[in-house]
């Protein structure tokens, strides 16, 4: 049922787009049949259900009558390929117009509803024009079935069926499923959900604290635009791929798949782009549910401060539905080789109005629905450990994952491991931060002997300490000695030599912690202010070029 509804949706949608798309016929042209070029896997086939052509509306063009027999998912649309692009040519010949100009408009039963599906013509055009700027509107990507013959509109052109072009096909990306030996990662925080912290020039002007009271704000549709057009690029995918970064961990809301007033839609477009630039450049993505129906944690990051409302009602259920949603998309075979994984939920507390035991039986529920609406098998489900640290999750993994190896285990348990958090971490000096990040191999993270894969989803170069100008540290945020830095009260651009090398020995004990005893791990952000950004990282000489770079290597081993 949900193939046909949403074969109708982008069909329509498809028929639309191309009446819209295509200005009225030369008067000179010649008779015209359909040409193609194809873009997509190439392994790629209609399914059963999409060829029952009685239903669908039927298409004119020029004198040839055509019935749209299938319809790509929109795991298919490409990122930045269009006529111009290597291996597209334009139809040439006596009598036919150049580029994108004199070509028919088609006409035919059913187009007249197109629009009528607004959800999903917003989210097809948003996925199929991005990535092309402001060129001819009807330089998109989706492929199309139409009969025997695979059709883009991208590069679909009508002509004389005696004079076009050569066509060639255009592939989408047969990157490998594999995963490296280790995830080297950071988050894209702060983009498809708001945390003010953050974001306070996109929060400038208003009284909005977190996501749900900024939507509601005059405006912010538009602002909510602008910022997730600039705020993570694809020259930050290329920064990043150079830096020796292999995955990104990209928070998205529940919002963004489920009308929830005053939550505005439309995240998953640029999600969906975001993919396209990572499977470009050779980068896994874990598509992070990080803000969950009624919040889970009363904190920005899940969207609404405040309120922890997740377990109660329906926001459970709903959760497992948005998470079937998530799955169905980006666990599709065809993501296989850039998605490696989805998680459930970011940081559910543990105390208060969640219970624990609840959270656990709900992860369960949730891994099972998650599979079983993905195609790609080698997905991971990964779960937050709610604070109670991976050891505790140990039953719920060998109830999930069985007899599987750790290798081969799709249950997956995330933790998050800062030391500038609570009041003990600011009576630390370095060399005490070091020590207890070196220590995490037996108190956060879990034995090689473990079938649960443990991943450091967060974790930052952050710590409240001062550097004085001997290379020494003390704890907290004051000192006394002429020339000494506390990091807190200090711009980044600032720092001396003493505190730029304090920071980069604690940043890479725990880089050479999360390498030996981690599955992957994701820095805390992938730029953000002071020492919470990678960006900042590279540029300020806290880490070196790429993130396997050490100065001071054998920390943990002395």
């Amino acid at each position: 049922m949900f193939s046909l509804i949403f074969f109708a949706f982008a069909c329509f949608a498809f028929l639309s787009f191309v009446a819209e798309a295509l200005p009225a016929p030369a008067p000179s042209a010649p008779s015209f049949s359909l040409k193609s070029y194809y873009h997509g896997p190439a392994a790629w086939s209609p399914s059963a259900t999409y060829k029952s052509t009685s239903t669908f509306p039927t298409l004119s063009i020029g004198s040839q009558h055509i019935v749209p027999s299938g319809i790509v998912p929109s795991g298919y649309l490409a990122s930045g390929f269009h006529p111009t692009a290597s291996g597209y040519a334009w139809p040439t010949g006596t009598g036919f117009p150049s580029g994108v100009t004199g070509y028919p408009q088609p006409t035919g039963t059913g187009l007249t509803n197109a629009t009528a599906f607004s959800s999903w013509w917003t989210s097809y055009r948003q996925s199929s024009s991005q990535a092309l700027y402001s060129t001819a509107s009807y330089n998109t990507t989706t492929s199309v079935s139409v009969n025997s013959t695979t059709v883009v509109t991208s590069a679909s052109f009508i002509a004389s069926s005696t004079s076009v072009a050569a066509s060639s096909t255009a592939p989408a990306s047969t990157g490998s499923v594999a995963l490296p030996d280790v995830l080297r990662g950071v988050n894209i925080g702060g983009w498809l959900i708001l945390e003010s912290w953050m974001n306070w020039d996109v929060f400038a002007d208003t009284d909005a604290k977190d996501q749900y009271s900024f939507d509601s704000c005059d405006g912010a549709k538009d602002k909510l635009e602008q910022h997730w057009a600039s705020y993570f690029t694809e020259s930050d995918v290329e920064g990043l791929a150079a830096a020796g970064i292999n995955a990104v961990r990209i928070p998205i809301g529940f919002w963004s798949y489920v009308e929830s007033a005053p939550y505005i839609t439309g995240a998953d477009a640029y999600l969906e782009k975001a993919i396209g630039w990572c499977r470009d450049h050779g980068i896994k993505v874990l598509v992070d549910c990080h803000g969950s129906p009624g919040s889970q944690n009363g904190f920005d990051n899940s969207g609404r401060s405040g309120t922890v409302a997740w377990q109660q009602d329906d926001n459970m259920d709903l959760s497992i539905s948005i998470l079937e949603t998530i799955a169905k998309k980006y666990g599709a075979q065809e993501y296989a080789d850039v998605v490696f994984g989805i998680q459930l939920v970011n940081e559910p507390i543990s105390w208060d109005q969640n219970n624990i035991y609840t959270t656990k039986e709900w992860a369960k529920k949730a891994y099972t629905a998650v599979k079983s609406a993905s195609t790609n098998q080698n997905l991971a489900v990964i779960m937050h450990d709610a604070f109670e640290s991976p050891s505790e999750w140990q039953e719920v993994g060998s109830a999930v994952n069985g007899d599987a190896s750790l290798s081969d285990a799709k249950f997956w348990i995330d933790t998050h491991l800062y030391q500038n958090m609570v009041a003990d971490d600011s009576k630390l000096t370095q060399d005490e931060h070091i020590a207890k990040a070196c220590n995490w191999q037996s108190t956060e993270l879990l034995p090689s002997s473990s079938n649960l894969p443990v991943i450091v989803g967060e974790f930052s170069a952050a710590t409240n300490i001062c550097a004085n100008p001997d290379g020494s540290t003390v704890a907290g945020n004051v000192c006394w000695i002429d020339g000494c830095q506390c990091s807190a009260n200090v711009n980044i651009e600032d720092w001396n030599e003493p505190l730029i090398a304090a920071t980069r020995k604690f940043l890479e004990a725990e880089l050479d912690t999360f390498e030996a005893h981690a599955r992957g791990y994701f820095m805390w952000n992938f730029k953000g202010p002071g020492a919470w950004g990678y960006q900042n990282a590279i540029k300020y000489g806290l880490i070196g070029d790429k993130i396997t770079d050490r100065k001071y290597p054998g920390q943990c081993s002395a």
